[in-house]
């Protein structure tokens, strides 16, 4: 009676299963692979589609597996750095420290809308030590974003410490973002809509960041944003990983395999 009992209760695990991922209309695109493999790169693709809750995905079995956030995290450092009041708005200007780097449009003072759009690394590191370690972390809890870890020092959390992410996470906190549903002031959310904006065009408005870094001796590299068309909304997550650090396509692939899935996929 006990194995029967045991039995009937995976079946109607089972059921339950099965019943869940049919209410989510979860198409599977193995054909998109052929973005990565053009690039020798691993990884995955999600889609979620607004308005008709139907997710599309390439590779899933990535979909609940956690990333480190890179510069992704700048849309959450961004909010947090508004709400606690140590940047103002998208023109408050933290001055260039002095230090020359590697990346060029680093090395000068900045605002919060020129550091996002240049992913400038160490405008965000600042912000974070403005904010502190108890503010931070009591902002990572209330937003739930991600793993909301924030070992590894405050300016290095997401970059190299223990800040990890799920594509799945990803799509959640942007869907939050897009319908104001974050513990965030309308004016903060705003102003980050605002600085995501990576291309507007009469036909589509596309809000998105780009992330890079290592995790367990591989380059991490997303794109993640959504796009905002005629016809509907739709949030997308894609997230490349490669273990030759010689790659000298990898910064522009995580961009291009998004967009030639979109296109395929006739929403640009």
């Amino acid at each position: 009676m006990r194995i029967r009992r045991i039995l009937t209760g995976i079946s109607i695990l089972v059921v339950l299963a099965s019943a869940s991922r049919s209410q989510s209309k979860a198409e599977v695109r193995d054909d998109f692979k052929k973005y990565f493999d053009a690039f020798r790169l691993e990884g995955s693709f999600v889609l979620f589609d607004l308005k008709n809750e139907a997710y599309t995905f390439c590779n899933e079995a990535q979909f609940s597996q956690p990333f480190i956030p890179a510069s992704t995290f700048k849309i959450c450092n961004s909010l947090i750095g508004l709400e606690t009041g140590v940047i103002k708005d998208e023109n408050f200007v933290i001055k260039w420290d002095g230090v020359v780097r590697q990346v060029v449009d680093w090395n000068k003072d900045q605002d919060l809308k020129a550091a996002f759009k240049n992913s400038t690394v160490p405008y965000y590191q600042e912000l974070a030590r403005r904010v502190g370690g108890k503010r931070m972390k009591y902002w990572l809890d209330k937003a739930k974003y991600g793993n909301a870890d924030t070992s590894g020092g405050i300016d290095r959390f997401w970059l190299t410490g223990g800040l990890r992410i799920t594509p799945e996470q990803q799509i959640k906190f942007l869907v939050r973002l897009y319908k104001n549903d974050l513990p965030f002031s309308t004016k903060s959310i705003d102003i980050v809509k605002k600085i995501m904006i990576a291309q507007d065009t009469i036909g589509f408005v596309l809000r998105a960041k780009t992330g890079w870094s290592e995790q367990d001796s591989k380059n991490i590299g997303w794109y993640v944003g959504y796009l905002e068309t005629g016809v509907g909304t739709y949030f997308f997550s894609t997230c490349i990983q490669c273990a030759d650090q010689e790659n000298p396509d990898f910064a522009k692939a995580r961009r291009e395999i998004t967009l030639s899935i979109l296109k395929t996929l006739k929403l640009l």
